[in-house]
């Protein structure tokens, strides 16, 4: 598939905008299955009376947790054509507090940047977007920046 210019105008007049908020709702069978889907065993995010002990009062969420909120459907809200290929190019993010069961995360994300690179194939775009998560009472939770490559 090629990549239209029309595809590539689209994106770069939404740089800089708010896209539609995602709300997710955290419970803590999600934050187990996580957690042992990663195989990371530590008491805080399997155990609730270790974790209620520790000063979080609940279960709270392996850091990297943040990132399987939004991915796909940012990118889905972004590309709307199946035919083109997206890959996932790089992820930084900032911790501000813990994720914690009973938690509601909205995450609002962000086009920053699009820029394109012309190959033998036709064009690769490269979208950094952000993702900005706030916890229900509005407190910053975590910002994310990624790149998603486009072919």
């Amino acid at each position: 598939m090629v990549i239209s210019p029309e595809m590539i105008s689209e994106l770069e007049s939404r740089v800089g905008i708010e896209e539609t908020s995602l709300v997710y709702e955290i419970e803590k069978g999600m934050i187990r299955r996580f957690a042992r889907a990663v195989g990371d065993t530590n008491p805080l995010w399997q155990d609730e009376t270790y974790a209620k002990k520790s000063g979080y009062g609940n279960i709270i969420a392996p850091p990297n947790f943040i990132l399987t909120l939004g991915f796909d459907r940012v990118l889905d809200a972004f590309i709307s054509d199946p035919s083109i290929t997206v890959l996932h190019g790089s992820t930084e993010v900032e911790y501000y507090q813990p994720v914690c069961a009973g938690d509601i995360i909205t995450a609002t994300p962000k086009i920053v940047n699009v820029r394109q690179r012309q190959g033998k194939e036709g064009a690769t775009i490269f979208v950094t977007f952000e993702i900005a998560y706030v916890n229900q009472r509005q407190e910053a939770v975590s910002n994310c920046r990624q790149m998603a490559i486009i072919y």
